[in-house]
């Protein structure tokens, strides 16, 4: 079994803020805009070295995104900064109506989502965001799992032409895959060859997931760790080649299980290959206000409930 080890433990918003700096030193298209959370997004160093290349909306979220879409039509790859919740419910019409449906060339890049935004509470910790995105007509979905990838997806997406949703976290967590690996948008990544059970995880749920499988191999558990860092489009390959072989799955996420990545490859399944699945997301649920660490517990969110979830799924096979 492949181990992974980490040295430190990174936010991976400061990912997104190091891969949007270096595109401030190489892409001259690339701009950025923000809603009055320029450190929350870890904008600072793109800023101060490309001043006139940055836009401060302010709290004035719908209108960054309009003012995004516009800035397309002149070459432009704008990058907008704020909270999953600000970049998504807050905005939905205006990304349907200027950004998704003419195809704009947005990067849509989100911070604070999911539960570990912590103390905020409910009205901040936004769990449907997914769902909400990837069911726009042409949006590419990703959720990178730490500091690394983040950094690597900022800088593919720039590349990408067409409108993206990227979603990142406030907590510090492992930083385990490699440094300048290249991002693949659409390319799973397999962590860990297993032949009893699969499990796909994607953002923060990636290293709990690896936890997970180094603890069930002390049980005699062979699991397959996928990381899914891009929900849409979706590696179905990728999937359906391991559940061949494992004859379960495991899907693990930062999100509702409604309209999440687990929906997504209950339908890939459910098409191809009709196989055991459990869930680990949050269960049609508001967060509340906590620790990253106290609410990823309480939501059943961790290597603990992955665990369990692998146990129940193969007493399914």
């Amino acid at each position: 079994m492949k181990t992974y080890t980490y040295t430190e433990k990174k936010d991976t918003r400061s990912g997104f803020g190091a891969g949007l700096a270096e595109l401030g030193r190489t892409n001259p298209n690339v701009v950025a805009l923000c809603a009055d959370l320029i450190g929350s997004l870890k904008m600072n160093t793109f800023i101060d070295e490309n001043p006139d290349r940055f836009f401060q909306v302010g709290i004035a979220e719908a209108n960054m995104m309009g003012i995004a879409a516009g800035l397309t039509i002149g070459g432009k790859i704008p990058f907008t900064g704020t909270f999953a919740n600000f970049s998504t419910g807050r905005v939905y019409d205006q990304i349907r109506q200027s950004i998704a449906y003419s195809g704009k060339n947005v990067k849509i890049c989100a911070s604070h989502a999911g539960i570990t935004l912590g103390e905020d509470g409910a009205t901040h910790q936004i769990l449907e965001d997914i769902g909400l995105m990837k069911m726009l007509p042409g949006m590419v979905v990703i959720n990178p799992c730490d500091y690394n990838q983040t950094k690597a997806a900022t800088l593919a997406i720039a590349e990408y032409d067409g409108p993206v949703y990227l979603r990142f976290g406030r907590p510090a967590v492992p930083v385990f895959m490699p440094e300048n690996e290249p991002f693949k948008i659409g390319k799973a990544i397999h962590l860990q060859e297993g032949t009893d059970v699969t499990i796909v995880a994607t953002g923060h749920l990636v290293w709990e997931a690896l936890e997970a499988a180094k603890s069930l191999s002390s049980e005699g558990i062979s699991a397959e760790v996928v990381n899914i860092h891009t929900i849409k489009p979706l590696d179905e390959e990728a999937i359906l080649k391991s559940v061949a072989k494992t004859g379960c799955i495991v899907t693990a996420e930062e999100h509702n299980f409604l309209g999440g990545l687990g929906e997504s490859i209950s339908r890939v399944l459910a098409l191809h290959n009709p196989s055991p699945q459990e869930f680990v997301a949050t269960d049609d649920t508001f967060g509340e206000s906590g620790t990253p660490s106290q609410l990823m517990e309480k939501y059943g969110l961790n290597s603990a409930a992955i665990i369990d979830k692998v146990k129940l799924v193969m007493s399914r096979k």
